[in-house]
């Protein structure tokens, strides 16, 4: 964590955490309830150190968005039972979550995007009714 830590204060990335991140990094900032549920859009992270996968699972199913959630694991077992149990849109294992784009599934471009289960409005038929979990496999990959 403090080699993390470094290179987050390196790139000025203000750093939250809860009381577990904060006896390893005593200088941080302590997390709130509603950290958990902030989407920031500024370069703000916040850090929960969890007991196991089933913690995490929930954390994230509690607190997250639903569009995109990643593990970096060498289980597969882990990978599997995260990409089945985590309620999100988009699940990466060992990828970053930035390639959960149109682009990157072959969609072209985006013109919005949906974290809810049903997607339109009006008269549904057979096609309406697709939802997708996209999810990848990776070994570090990052976007080029």
């Amino acid at each position: 964590m403090p080699l993390l830590q470094a290179a987050f204060v390196e790139n000025k990335i203000e750093l939250r955490g809860c009381e577990e991140t904060r006896k390893l990094l005593p200088n941080i900032q302590p997390a709130t309830d509603e950290d958990w549920h902030t989407e920031y859009l500024a370069p703000i992270l916040s850090v929960k150190i969890v007991n196991g996968i089933e913690e995490a699972i929930d954390h994230i199913n509690h607190f997250g968005s639903g569009h995109t959630d990643g593990i970096v694991t060498q289980s597969l077992k882990l990978a599997q039972q995260f990409e089945e149990q985590v309620d999100s849109a988009s699940v990466m294992i060992n990828a970053s979550t930035r390639l959960s784009g149109g682009g990157d599934y072959g969609l072209g471009s985006v013109v919005g995007i949906s974290t809810d289960k049903l997607h339109v409005r009006g008269p549904v038929g057979p096609d309406e009714l697709t939802t997708y979990k996209w999810v990848a496999y990776g070994d570090g990959h990052l976007r080029g």
